[in-house]
């Protein structure tokens, strides 16, 4: 009963900030990532910034909205398939109100000077917001201290900004060179793995046989 209870009390958490975030997001994903990353792992303590991390990169290298990719791998981490159906429901529901309400007065919206106004003033907020995003999960790559990482971040954006190269090639690149990072990792481990086995019974070989020659 308690347990259920429990749940029941995690869901409608999870769905309250999911819609409150989405609702108050503007800007796209990259946006509200950040404010996800503030959320559930400053606030609520639910993951730790590496989780968060992980999430954000899985989130933006699928396809679809990032939006409503986090929320189903944040969901699914919290309370399993329930837990990634409520916190879809919590992030798609204000953009769906809110685009509706606005398709009905979309006439009076883009005339309105005070609406253009606003948006524009806003564009700077969000782009603080975007910079705030780049700048932590660029912060957290540094911080594994791996030249190859750091590196590669770093040739990504020279690729991306100054030759145009698509997105999707860049992220298959990285993709690419992290399952062969991975690969040689394994394949170093058993061979550190193997050797230390090997020395054990060299080890193990010589003490039986300083005890045969004692007795």
């Amino acid at each position: 009963m308690k347990e259920n209870k429990r749940s029941a009390q995690t869901l409608w958490q999870l769905f309250k900030a999911t819609f409150l975030l989405s609702a108050f997001t503007f800007g796209g994903g990259f946006v509200i990532v950040s404010l996800m990353k503030k959320k559930f792992v400053e606030e609520l303590k639910w993951l730790d910034e590496s989780e968060m991390l992980d999430i954000s990169a899985i989130a933006q290298s699928s396809p679809g909205p990032i939006p409503i990719n986090a929320s189903v791998i944040l969901g699914y981490r919290m309370c399993g398939i329930p837990g990634s159906l409520i916190a879809i429901l919590g992030t798609a529901l204000p953009p769906m109100i809110i685009i509706s309400v606005i398709s009905y007065f979309y006439v009076q919206f883009r005339s309105n000077q005070i609406i253009a106004t606003a948006l524009q003033v806003m564009r700077a907020g969000v782009a603080a917001v975007i910079f705030d995003v780049v700048w932590n999960l660029a912060r957290n790559v540094i911080h594994t201290r791996r030249a190859l990482y750091i590196l590669l971040m770093v040739g990504c954006f020279v690729a991306k900004v100054f030759f145009g190269v698509e997105a999707m090639i860049i992220i298959l690149g990285c993709l690419a060179v992290g399952i062969l990072d991975l690969v040689f990792q394994l394949k170093a481990e058993r061979s550190t793995g193997h050797s230390a086995s090997c020395s054990k019974d060299h080890e193990a070989a010589a003490v039986t046989s300083d005890t045969v020659k004692e007795a």
